[in-house]
């Protein structure tokens, strides 16, 4: 059993390196390689917003906001780009006559999936050099971690 103190070790070196990769300026870095080249609507600003809609599915803006760290106003504007390059669309709410829902359009589909392409071809090149195994075995404890470490 490991001591306490190199357990505490392994939990820092953890959040040090959480900490890296859910710094904003580190997420807007690999938004802007991703969408380079995908058109003037998607962009490090658009990217989360068309992003979560996949994740989540059909939502209203109000919705969405806390998904990409925006308030509603920011996620309407970000919206209305991507609505303007035919990349999602407003539907009314069954539920709520008042609101819009926002949804991805078969255009927007596609750009999802060339941006997850994108994103795991990097995700790869970047494992390239890590030892047999090892690239799978960090997938696997990922995974888990999300499951079931303090972020459920």
């Amino acid at each position: 059993m490991e001591s306490p103190n190199t357990e505490n070790q392994v939990g820092q070196e953890i959040a040090d390196a959480l900490g890296v990769l859910l710094r904003r300026t580190t997420r807007t870095r690999l938004h802007r390689k991703l969408t380079e080249g995908m058109g003037e609507a998607l962009d490090e600003l658009t990217y989360p917003v068309l992003s979560a809609l996949a994740r989540i599915g059909p939502c209203s803006a109000a919705d969405l906001a806390p998904e990409v760290g925006l308030d509603r106003s920011g996620v309407t504007r970000r919206a209305s780009r991507l609505e303007d390059a035919g990349l999602i669309r407003r539907e009314p709410d069954p539920k709520d006559r008042r609101a819009q829902l926002l949804v991805l359009t078969e255009p927007g589909l596609r750009a999802v999936a060339e941006l997850r392409t994108r994103l795991a071809d990097q995700i790869m090149a970047s494992l390239s050099a890590w030892p047999p195994g090892e690239a799978e075995a960090f997938a696997r404890g990922l995974h888990r971690f999300t499951r079931e470490g303090p972020f459920t």
